[in-house]
């Protein structure tokens, strides 16, 4: 009795490994693999060190489902629903305020400025009230320092001239960054006049120290072909660039208000030409 059991058994047990034999040659079914003591599975590395997708959202473990448009599906997937992230529209480009805009007008093209009177106040009222009496027109960019800054303003094209009407200091949180305007002046914090400059690169250690009061939203590259002077020389320019027209957006007539990149230097007035010869520095 107990050999024919024994047989029995023998024969279930060849039984069944042969049907897993089977089931392994023809594919029959899927063999799951099993989990690792660290937490991974078998002949793979531990989940925790499995890279997302890099373009899932945060906390997603895979990629969203394409759509035929080539937009992505917030179908279930897994069955769990998919967490797609909404793209933020771009923002509308800012309407400039033209009566606190400046068109400033280089034989290159023109620069586009949007003034801060939030800021500085007294400052943005000064400089408007010279720019319409076209105290700037033809006026050389005397000191510009490559990296820096490009300094203008002075009828005497020597840093020492100016308006003859001092504005007090209004110095604010606004950053000198490239493109920042901001009014030079001497020791005396209250001497700032008619010159100013236009920062080339950020610097960061002109806060607080001078009047910021504008920057440039347009046109920038036309700022940077201003000729450089000798830094060895404090930035002095032996043949400097001009100012060709500086105008109050609001002023300019309509035409040119549709097309605010036009360059004015056609239209310059004939004053410009020789103003900019009486102050340039006299050659040797």
């Amino acid at each position: 009795m107990l050999s024919v059991m024994s047989r029995l058994r023998g024969i279930s047990a060849g039984i069944w490994i042969s049907s897993l034999l089977l089931a392994g040659a023809f594919g029959i079914g899927d063999a799951v693999a099993q989990p690792m003591p660290g937490g991974g599975r078998s002949g793979g590395p531990p989940e925790a060190s499995e890279p997302a997708p890099s373009h899932t959202a945060p906390g997603e473990d895979r990629a969203p489902l394409a759509t035929p448009s080539g937009a992505e599906s917030n179908s279930t997937q897994g069955g769990r629903a998919m967490d797609i992230q909404p793209v933020a529209a771009p923002k509308p480009k800012e309407k400039l305020d033209l009566e606190n805009a400046i068109y400033l007008d280089l034989t290159y093209g023109r620069v586009v400025i949007k003034l801060h009177p939030e800021m500085a106040p007294k400052t943005v009222a000064r400089f408007k009230e010279l720019v319409r009496q076209g105290f700037y027109d033809g006026l050389v960019w005397h000191r510009v320092i490559d990296g820096f800054m490009a300094q203008t303003g002075d009828p005497k094209g020597d840093g020492t001239g100016g308006s003859g009407q001092n504005i007090n200091a209004e110095f604010n949180a606004g950053k000198h960054v490239r493109g920042a305007l901001s009014m030079a002046r001497s020791s005396n914090i209250n001497s700032a006049d008619s010159q100013f400059f236009i920062v080339l690169g950020d610097s960061p250690h002109l806060d607080g120290q001078y009047t910021y009061f504008g920057e440039v939203v347009s046109g920038m590259e036309f700022v940077d072909q201003i000729r450089k002077g000798d830094p060895r020389r404090n930035g002095s320019v032996p043949y400097p660039d001009h100012i060709v027209r500086m105008q109050v957006a609001a002023d300019v007539d309509k035409t040119e208000q549709g097309n605010p990149n036009a360059s004015g230097a056609a239209k310059a007035p004939k004053k410009a030409a020789s103003k900019a010869k009486k102050g340039a520095p006299k050659s040797e």
